[in-house]
C-alpha cells in the first residue's frame, strides 16, 4: 500500500509540481489550496505524512501546524514546511509550532522524497 501525502500550497503550479514528483516516486498523493482546505482534507482520510507552504491565504502554515497539533490524533503526523522562506526565525517558529522538517523551495525531488521517506519510516 503506497504511503499517503497531503501536499498544501497555494501556488497550482507547485501543487502539480509536487504530485508529479511525489506520484512518479510512488506515492498516493492528495492536494489542497492552503491551511482550511488542508484541515478539511484531514478529516476525509489521514495521511502518512504533510507537505505544507507557509505564505498561504486563509490560513498560513504555521496556523494549520498549529491546528493540527493541537488534534490529538494527529499529534505524531510528520509535517514537512516547503517555502521560498529561509530565515532562521521562521524555522524556530515553525519547529516551535510542531513541524518535522523544512525545505526550502525551489525543491529537488531527490531531497524531497528522501525527507518523506525518513520521517514516514517509523
Amino acid at each position: 500500500m503506497p504511503l499517503t501525502v497531503l501536499a498544501i500550497d497555494d501556488s497550482r503550479t507547485i501543487r502539480e509540481l509536487l504530485r508529479e514528483a511525489l506520484v512518479q516516486a510512488g506515492f498516493d498523493v492528495h492536494l489542497a489550496i492552503d491551511g482550511l482546505d488542508g484541515l478539511e482534507k484531514l478529516t476525509d482520510r489521514v495521511p502518512d505524512a504533510v507537505i505544507t507552504d507557509i505564505n498561504m491565504p486563509r490560513l498560513d502554515g504555521f496556523g494549520f501546524i498549529k491546528a493540527v497539533r493541537d488534534m490529538p490524533e494527529h499529534s505524531a503526523l510528520p509535517i514537512i514546511v516547503l517555502t521560498t522562506e529561509s530565515a532562521a526565525e521562521l524555522k524556530a517558529r515553525a519547529r516551535e509550532a510542531g513541524a518535522t522538517a523544512w525545505i526550502v523551495k525551489p525543491f529537488d525531488e531527490a531531497k524531497l522524497v528522501s525527507a518523506l521517506r525518513r520521517v514516514t519510516a517509523a
